[in-house]
């Protein structure tokens, strides 16, 4: 099992940082990339017309191994608003048809579609969990896949809830979608680094990441696996650097009119950022040593004490198969006031967030059972 990982990072030795979900800290390792191409940048006269694509070039790679696609498959963009749009601006709606979120979905992602469905004349269905049931996470998704027909043009949704953790089933959700002729966009910013995703067995379209949360990359800067059904698509805007002949710096006035094959025309301009790419280069390699499979099962040895001891003051989290290991959000008992929860939890330096009616809990390779522990302390004096 993966032990604490907290000695490459500079996280204050005094606070309980359980709040991920809101911004990753910077690995030691990333920040020295950082600071050393900063340093380089003194002397732009070493800068040769290869480094324009290395460093893009190894992150695409770094990331296709991450999420099993070919690099070709990878664009580096600045936001994960600028992913949907790019990825939206391709799809043709359905005559008659609709797009489908869920409810509460990040705003870049509701915003994004919603447009998308106003500039083509459709609508937008939001699927909701049954309130009566259970488990939210079982209702959900199978009001998910209930509204996935053939009237169905695009399904946006997030991999796990922001706001809770929750999960959804992505390989079903993407086999109904490719049996109805939908497509299916992922935003997996919540999720891509700390849990296992396979795009190829989850039948995904496009997969958008900030990367600045579980990636631990720098603020931004986001990274997309857009599918092949898209690679004859038109980007957002026409960057020198996404032409065929944009490595050979004496032809670019040649104005060559085809794109760079894959998802490469979809790439921000200026991509090559010479001080966040070297960044992300150092978090991607760290995260595929780690494996988000043991940084799951990491989270899971630490939240296991913390989930018992909600189940036993009166609170509630989802059952297992749809609760994410690293990212949870429980209800908490009635008594408890949230807001004077989280005063009294930064008054003793120990940061979560809170997301609607949710006390949103993230934990990752830095955390260590003492971080829990002081959680549970502030908690039950609260009750």
């Amino acid at each position: 099992m993966l032990k604490s990982q907290k000695h490459l990072f500079h996280l204050d030795p005094d606070v309980h940082y359980l709040n991920n979900a809101y911004r990753g800290p910077q690995l030691k390792s990333s920040e020295e990339a950082g600071i050393a191409s900063i340093i380089q940048q003194r002397n732009p006269f070493q800068l040769k017309p290869t480094d324009f694509f290395d460093g893009v070039d190894s992150v695409r790679k770094l990331f296709g191994k991450l999420v099993n696609c070919e690099s070709s498959d990878v664009a580096i963009i600045p936001s994960t608003s600028y992913g949907f749009s790019s990825v939206l601006k391709n799809i043709k709606p359905k005559i008659g048809g609709k797009a489908i979120v869920v409810q509460d979905e990040f705003p870049s992602g509701y915003f994004s579609i919603a447009r998308w469905a106003k500039e083509n004349q459709t609508y937008v269905e939001t699927i909701s969990p049954d309130p009566a049931s259970i488990s939210k996470g079982e209702s959900w998704n199978s009001a998910l896949l209930e509204a996935i027909d053939a009237k169905t043009s695009v399904v946006l949704i997030s991999s796990i809830h922001w706001m809770s953790g929750l999960k959804f089933d992505l390989e079903a959700i993407g086999a109904k979608c490719r049996q109805m002729g939908a497509v299916f966009i992922v935003d997996g910013t919540q999720s891509v680094g700390a849990m296992p995703i396979d795009v190829k067995a989850c039948q995904i379209d496009a997969l958008i990441c900030a990367t600045y949360k579980w990636l631990l990359g720098p603020y931004s800067l986001s990274i997309a696996f857009i599918g092949e059904k898209f690679h004859q698509g038109i980007p957002l805007e026409e960057s020198w650097m996404n032409r065929v002949n944009a490595r050979d710096f004496g032809r670019l006035s040649e104005y060559a009119s085809d794109y760079s094959p894959g998802a490469a025309r979809y790439n921000v301009g200026e991509a090559a950022n010479f001080v966040l790419m070297p960044m992300l280069q150092a978090s991607l390699k760290q995260i595929l040593d780690w494996t988000p499979t043991a940084i799951q099962e990491y989270a899971s040895s630490l939240n296991r004490p913390f989930l018992d001891f909600i189940s036993h003051i009166g609170g509630k989290t989802e059952p297992a198969p749809f609760l994410a290991q690293h990212l949870f959000a429980p209800l908490l008992p009635k008594s408890i006031n949230s807001a004077d929860l989280k005063k009294e939890l930064e008054a003793n330096q120990i940061y979560v967030s809170t997301r609607g009616e949710y006390l949103r809990v993230s934990i990752n390779v830095f955390n260590v059972a003492e971080d829990v522990s002081a959680l549970m302390h502030v908690i039950e004096q609260q009750l």
